[in-house]
């Protein structure tokens, strides 16, 4: 006879919930900082023609520009100046994400009903003496658009800015593949010129080491399917201690290997959909399947890979070619569905 389970407790019940709702609400709060940090106002203030800024007020001046004034930044302390550009005198950096005709237009269609051009671009003075500006892409060709003379602009001569913008970038939002895009570029030019840093020496800069190995991809694959392969990456990518160049050459093999298995999950989804299935989410399900870390678990603060990444690709490689069409069913990719929709 089965024993019945006594009734736990309903306000030792009522008391756990709400006990976790306090925790999730303190979770949610945004608590100040307890001490001040940065400048004072007596700080901030810098004369245009104070020795910090004088050289790139000249630089302005020269390229027609005009400049407004002078301050420190109250966080960093570092030197800007407020002035305004000819657009011809201002580049995107070179690694910048590709420039999207249509939301160039929406947004000079937007700058011109409010009739001001309200958002300075981020400039910084590039190595060879140009204005590079590193997230205003889409504000400087909307400028054009528009056919500004001059556009605002806020200028920073600390070049290594224009490196760590990526994860300030508000104006567009981010997408994998335009991170990742972004992210080669950037490291590509910075292995020409400082070819014996170490690729771990950018992480702050780089955001993400899978980025770097998801750039190499796309940029001979762009309809590679990066968001099924991510999680994988996220677990057993890593900064190496090589060289820029060295490190990008070994990326540039696991990258092959990662195209490779996606021709073997191209072949899988056909299979599947010769047999009838129709999911949306097959490419999400069969790498998933294949994937040889998905049910490794890290503790909080451990950043050690779940296992070596040539490893993991060996792996998913052999268990790609060696996947059963037979073991798929209409419940699995149901639940596959059910996991989508509560990540989004």
């Amino acid at each position: 006879m089965a024993t019945r389970k006594p009734p736990g407790n309903p306000a030792r019940s009522a008391g756990n919930k709400t006990a976790a709702a306090a925790r999730r609400g303190a979770r949610r709060r945004l608590v100040p900082a307890r001490t001040q940090r940065g400048l004072s106002a007596g700080e901030i203030s810098l004369g245009l023609e104070h020795a910090d800024v004088r050289p790139l007020v000249e630089l302005i001046r020269r390229a027609d520009g005009v400049p407004v004034g002078a301050y420190r930044d109250p966080l960093g302390s570092r030197p800007l100046v407020l002035a305004t550009l000819p657009l011809a005198a201002v580049q995107p950096t070179p690694f910048q994400r590709d420039l999207s005709p249509t939301h160039t237009k929406r947004l000079a269609e937007k700058i011109d009903e409010a009739r001001a051009f309200l958002d300075p671009l981020i400039v910084v003075q590039g190595h060879d003496g140009r204005f590079w500006t590193p997230n205003g892409r889409h504000r400087l060709a909307a400028a054009k658009v528009l056919g500004l003379r001059q556009i605002s602009v806020l200028v920073s001569p600390d070049e290594s800015l224009a490196y760590r913008i990526l994860a300030l970038n508000t104006e567009k939002a981010h997408n994998l593949k335009d991170r990742s895009l972004e992210v080669i570029r950037m490291a590509r030019m910075l292995a020409k010129r400082e070819p014996r840093a170490k690729e771990s020496d950018f992480a702050d800069q780089f955001e993400a080491a899978e980025l770097i190995t998801l750039g190499i991809v796309y940029e001979s694959a762009p309809r590679f399917a990066g968001g099924a392969y991510s999680p994988l990456l996220k677990k057993v990518d890593r900064f190496s201690d090589r060289t820029l160049p060295a490190g990008l050459r070994e990326r540039e093999g696991y990258a092959d290997r990662l195209q490779a298995i996606d021709a073997e999950v191209r072949k899988i989804i056909t299979a599947l959909q010769q047999r009838g299935f129709k999911s949306p989410y097959l490419r999400s399900y069969v790498v998933a399947r294949i994937n040889p870390v998905r049910f490794i678990k890290r503790k909080a603060g451990d950043t050690r890979p779940a296992m070596p990444i040539g490893q993991a690709l060996t792996r998913m490689t052999a268990a790609a070619k060696t996947f059963k069409l037979d073991s798929v069913s209409n419940s699995d990719l149901a639940w596959v569905a059910v996991g989508a929709g509560a990540s989004e």
